[in-house]
């Protein structure tokens, strides 16, 4: 899926946010899975927001766009696949896995990362700084995968506490540093479901798949 300027399609039947801290039922979403525009960042708006199955997700100099597709790219734990050539990689990794030691690096790295079909980073400074915000507040989480004590892959994420981790965005600067991260991240949690948000090749490959939207807020309640 590519956003651009997807804001501009259906704009007759998308909610405008105002400060009130509410979203539409997420059933008025288009097509696309485009629900609203407008509002903050704010911590408050942004957890009703994971709670209820919507998640932020635009490119600079656009408005806040608000997303709940419908499939819903997900993993279970259970269904992740680790190839043979990966579990090589695991045993013999001279990789450092850790958890909330570099959140603004990490942050900052994925902004930095170019990826197919976007002109400009979606990880903007606002997007930064209040995601910052919900990691000093125990919400947002991050993994860092270290190389010869640098900063070479990682992502982050929200835990809503109840089973459900949403990840957001990864980065790696090193041959399967992401990869490696994930893994080991899943190994190590117990979380029921992992939000992937809308489908990639590169998570497909370790076990991602579509459901149903309806069945994905079956897991948020």
């Amino acid at each position: 899926m590519c956003r651009g300027f997807l804001i501009y399609i259906g704009i007759d039947y998308m909610k405008l946010l105002t400060n009130k801290i509410e979203f539409p039922d997420v059933s008025l979403a288009s097509k696309e899975g485009i629900l609203a525009f407008g509002g903050d960042l704010s911590p408050e708006r942004l957890l009703l927001a994971y709670k209820s199955g919507i998640f932020p997700w635009f490119e600079a100099k656009e408005p806040i766009i608000w997303w709940s597709p419908d499939p819903r790219f997900v993993l279970f734990p259970e269904d992740l696949k680790v190839s043979k050539s990966m579990r090589q990689v695991l045993r013999n990794t001279d990789f450092v896995v850790t958890i909330n030691k570099d959140f603004e690096g990490v942050i900052k790295q994925c902004a930095e990362i170019k990826r197919d079909g976007q002109s400009s980073t979606w990880i903007t400074s606002n997007m930064i700084d209040a995601y910052i915000e919900l990691h000093q507040l125990g919400y947002a989480k991050s993994i860092e995968v270290w190389l010869d004590q640098k900063l070479v892959g990682g992502f982050y994420g929200i835990d809503l506490s109840n089973g459900v981790f949403c990840g957001e965005s990864m980065f790696s600067k090193v041959s399967n540093a992401s990869k490696v991260g994930f893994i080991t991240f899943i190994h190590n949690s117990n979380y029921k479901i992992i939000d992937c948000q809308v489908h990639t090749s590169h998570l497909e490959t370790l076990g991602a798949k579509d459901i149903s939207r309806s069945k994905f807020l079956n897991y948020l309640k």
